[in-house]
């Protein structure tokens, strides 16, 4: 569907890159010429991805350990990536969440949430921003948010909140930020399940009822959100700014997600609670 070399000379950054989502885009920017750079908390995971991807696709990937819920490491992170190079595009990958009763979240608990999906991934696309006006050098914004922006969600509020702060964020950046350059947009997924977001949004006692529950019956492959990612952040996509494009097979037209919570017990709740807390 693509050419080869469609993102050819693109340095790209992903948050949260060492796994997952973040990952299987990154691999698909290889693939498509592009150069990788992935940033993550755990640096063993990064580099192991990293050294896995070089050795599969022969691609050029580095790694950035940053914890993005510093402005100060996110700010001295771009310093170090722009000693080399400027990136052409930021994709804000990373995100944190998990179920809970609202009324029965800490303060503490919301932060975790609220700190990488919020304010780290504004705390990237600021520092990316302000290299690109500064040095005049055009630039790409592509955040993951989620249909919550469009339906809400209960048992999953500040993630919820958080998504839909970035929608705010990409929708008034296209307009500052496009006149000099800069494009921002964004991918709400429905169902592309991973090893992580699996563990914390479908713990036991959840059904899997859910995916007959989609329109088209089935969850997302990993490989059909690494497409569209390719092509909003490519040059072929150079006049799309400030839009959400939704990828769920129609999900959110049925249900916001979280109707099957509704039914859960205390005894269920509290399960969840204590789970979570020895994780």
């Amino acid at each position: 569907m693509f050419e080869k070399d469609l993102l050819a000379g693109k340095r790209i950054l992903v948050t949260g890159g060492g796994s997952g989502l973040g990952a299987a885009m990154g691999r698909r920017f290889i693939e498509l010429g592009a150069e990788l750079i992935i940033c993550g908390r755990r640096l063993e995971l990064l580099e192991a991805t990293a050294t896995q991807m070089r050795s599969e696709l022969s691609g050029k990937v580095s790694v950035a350990r940053c914890d993005i819920r510093d402005g100060g490491a996110v700010d001295a992170m771009m310093d170090q990536i722009w000693r080399e190079a400027p990136i052409d595009v930021l994709v804000n990958n990373a995100a944190a969440t998990f179920l809970a009763q609202t009324e029965h979240l800490s303060f503490r608990a919301a932060d975790a949430i609220l700190g990488p999906t919020l304010h780290g991934t504004m705390y990237c696309t600021l520092a990316a921003g302000k290299r690109w006006i500064e040095g005049r050098h055009n630039g790409v914004v592509l955040s993951i948010l989620s249909t919550s922006t469009i339906t809400g969600r209960a048992f999953t509020v500040p993630s919820a909140m958080a998504k839909s702060a970035i929608l705010a964020m990409t929708k008034s950046l296209a307009v500052e930020w496009g006149p000099k350059g800069v494009r921002t947009v964004a991918i709400a997924p429905g169902a592309f399940p991973t090893p992580g977001a699996s563990g914390q949004l479908r713990p036991e006692g959840r059904g899997e009822s859910w995916a007959h529950r989609n329109p088209l019956g089935r969850a997302g492959e990993h490989s059909e959100l690494a497409n569209l990612a390719s092509f909003l952040i490519s040059d072929q996509a150079g006049y799309i700014n400030g839009e959400m494009v939704v990828q769920d097979g129609g999900s959110h037209l049925r249900s916001s997600g979280a109707e099957d919570l509704l039914q859960w017990t205390d005894a269920q709740w509290q399960k969840q609670r204590e789970g979570r807390t020895k994780g």
